[in-house]
Formats: structure tokens, C-alpha cells, sequence
């Protein structure tokens, strides 16, 4: 018999990254949820299982990063699932996606959720394509159904042979408990790197990672530095983005930009970042429904970002867009918004604050998971 209300999730894995955090979100939304649900990471614990293994969720940590072993765990998830006997599988990328919705499977679950969180698959990952084909294939016998972060995530992957008519999208919600400038200190950032107050601060969220574009943002700001006179700092902030990186590090300096830019590297109090900040930019190649943006507009920030993913369906008219991949349109996208009058720079954060927190909050997300799941177990969440 299954676990009445019990819910696995499988995750490719729970370093911080966009899926990890809305499956945060959407956990901690929902006090009571910690009672009905299982946590399989297939990489290890990282930052987000840590995180809620000290909240009270079960987490458990595969490793399927090795060859030699995969079989051993792919096995050792068959028996987490059947010895759970859950309502419903839900898996979060495509390795979950793969290994999770087959273990589910042969467990005896015929309630899977597959879960699609970008729209192009990396541009460095010829084996994550690969992966992603297969996926396409199985989603006709393996899950019932397939959640998009986005609408151009759903484009993108029925044109890959996914099964259309299983596909719906969530978009991904925003914990505004956070992420609220009259609640975050504006100054502490600043005054620990010597940031005066009279300087402008540009910056970029993100892991460093070529779908990021934080190539084209260093490049972008190469441009800008040419045209501007005014002070101006340029922050990065993600895991990767310090100054142990070799390869970032040679970028900035082949601009002469090193004074410049301050490297903050992976950080746990991102909205104290962002408070810091006079206008966030994101500059990347691809995306599905972008976390880092939807934080900064939480902030009251004014944005700069590139048309990938489903960017326009989150910013409406509050924010800049520009062409993906292009450094000089991103340059004048930040130059149109550092030009612009202060007064309407603060009248566009309000506006995208005020937008993301009317369309985008984690209890209309969560709303929408828990009307799925009451659909596909006819039980009550």
C-alpha cells in the first residue's frame, strides 16, 4: 500500500542553483510539508541539503557522479522508493528525470512527475544533449507529467520530440520574506569593500558557467568603461567568482578592468548583496525562468537582462532587455539605464518589484504544484 500524502523528490543535485532553491522555496513554503516528503539527491548533500536537513526534511545523498558505481546506487534508489511505498515521484532535471522516473518505475510508482528547469540544454555538455534525447523518447511511457519552469522551456523541448500534451508550466514563485529592501542593510556590503556612497554598483547573481554570460558582462563593462565618467563597480557574485579563478581573473585583467570589479565568490546572504547594488544585470546566454532576476526585482532593483528564457514573461515593462550573446547591446541596455534619471531608475525597481510579487509569489507556485499532485493521486495537499 502507498504512504498516504508521501512525496520523493529526486534532484540531480542540491548545490545552490535555480531548481535547488524553488525546491527550498516550495518545501519551506508549507510548514506540514516536512512530514510528508523524501529528499534523494543524486550528487551528494551540498549547501540546500544541508540547509534542510537541519530544517527537519529527510534528505538523502547518492552519488552518481562515478561510473564504477553506478549501478550500486542506481539500485540503492529502487530500494529508497519502494521501501517509502510514496504517492507520487517528483523529479527535478534531466539526470533525475532519467534515473529518477526509470527507479521510480521499477519500484512499483507509477505516479511520476518529471521536472524541466532550462531551455537549451548547457552549451558545454555534449553528454547532458545526449541525456536530454533519451529523456525525450522515455516521456511518452515514464512520467505522467512533465513541469517546464517556463513557457520557452515547453517550446523548446516539444521541438526536441517531448511529449506535448503531458507538458504544463509553473513558474517558478519568490519568499519575499527575504528578499524585501526595507528589511535588508543597504550599507554593510558597500562600507566592507569601500564602496563610497556616491558610486554606482552594477551586478551580476549567478555561478560562473558559459550559460551565465559572465564573459559578455566583463566585456560589456570593457565598453561601458570607455563612455562613462562617473565611478562605477562591478560586482559578481556566485560560486566561482573570486579571485581564485584563474580563468575569470585573466579576462579582467586583459581589460585593465581589475580595479574594477569586485569578486564576491558563493555567498549566503545574497539579498545584503543586492542591496548594494544601484542596478542588477543579467547577462546570459540561456535561461528558463530566471531566479537571480526575480530576486533583484523583489529588491526594488532596476534590471538589465537578456531576452532568454522566459525574462520578458517575468520583467513585462519594468526592465531593460537586450539581445542574448552580445556585448555591445548589453553595454547599451546598461548605458540606457545608467543614463537614466535616478527618480525613474527607483520608479522602474518599484514597478518590478510590485509585478513580481503580484504574479510570482512561492504560494500561487506552490498552489499550482499541490493542484497537480491532488490530480495525479486523487489525494488531498
Amino acid at each position: 500500500m502507498n504512504n498516504p500524502h508521501k512525496i520523493i523528490h529526486i534532484i540531480t543535485g542540491l548545490d545552490v542553483g535555480g531548481a535547488e532553491q524553488m525546491l527550498k522555496r516550495l518545501l519551506l513554503s508549507d510548514p506540514d510539508s516536512k512530514n510528508k516528503v523524501l529528499i534523494i539527491s543524486l550528487s551528494g548533500m551540498g549547501a540546500i541539503g544541508v540547509y534542510l536537513e537541519l530544517a527537519g526534511y529527510q534528505v538523502q545523498a547518492l552519488d552518481f557522479r562515478r561510473l564504477s558505481s553506478l549501478s550500486t546506487n542506481f539500485r540503492a534508489l529502487v530500494r529508497l522508493i519502494k521501501a517509502n511505498k510514496p504517492a507520487m515521484v517528483q523529479t527535478w532535471m534531466y539526470h533525475a528525470d532519467f534515473f529518477g522516473g526509470l527507479a521510480a518505475r521499477m519500484a512499483g510508482c507509477r505516479n511520476v512527475v518529471w521536472g524541466i528547469r532550462n531551455t537549451f540544454v548547457p552549451l558545454n555538455s555534449r553528454k547532458t544533449y545526449w541525456l536530454m534525447r533519451l529523456c525525450a523518447m522515455l516521456s511518452y511511457v515514464v512520467p505522467k507529467k512533465i513541469i517546464c519552469v517556463a513557457e520557452a522551456a515547453k517550446k523548446k523541448h516539444v521541438s526536441y520530440g517531448y511529449h506535448a500534451k503531458k507538458m504544463l508550466v509553473i513558474p517558478n514563485g519568490f519568499d519575499f520574506t527575504c528578499f524585501d529592501a526595507q528589511r535588508v542593510d543597504n550599507k554593510r556590503i558597500r562600507q566592507e569593500f569601500g564602496i563610497g556612497a556616491s558610486d554606482f554598483v552594477v551586478g551580476c547573481v549567478g555561478r560562473l558557467h558559459l550559460d551565465k554570460g559572465q564573459d559578455i558582462f566583463i566585456t560589456a563593462v570593457a565598453l561601458l568603461e570607455k563612455i562613462h565618467n562617473q565611478r562605477m563597480h562591478f560586482m559578481l557574485v556566485g560560486r566561482g567568482c573570486d579571485h581564485k579563478n584563474a580563468e575569470l581573473m585573466h579576462q579582467i585583467d586583459s581589460f585593465g578592468l581589475t580595479s574594477s570589479f569586485i569578486l564576491l565568490g558563493e555567498r549566503h546572504d545574497i539579498p545584503e548583496c543586492l542591496a548594494a547594488m544601484d542596478v542588477f544585470c543579467m547577462p546570459s546566454r540561456t535561461e528558463g525562468f530566471p531566479n537571480g532576476l526575480g530576486e533583484a526585482m523583489s529588491m526594488g532593483l532596476p534590471c538589465v537582462a537578456t531576452h532568454v528564457g522566459d525574462a520578458k514573461v517575468l520583467t513585462g515593462d519594468t526592465a531593460v532587455l537586450v539581445a542574448a550573446d552580445d556585448a555591445m547591446a548589453l553595454a547599451v541596455g546598461l548605458t540606457k539605464m545608467i543614463c537614466m534619471h535616478p527618480e525613474e531608475r527607483k520608479r522602474l525597481g518599484i514597478r518590478a518589484a510590485t509585478r513580481v510579487r503580484e504574479q510570482f509569489s512561492i504560494d500561487k507556485a506552490r498552489d499550482r504544484f499541490y493542484e497537480l499532485y491532488r490530480e495525479i493521486t486523487e489525494l488531498s495537499y
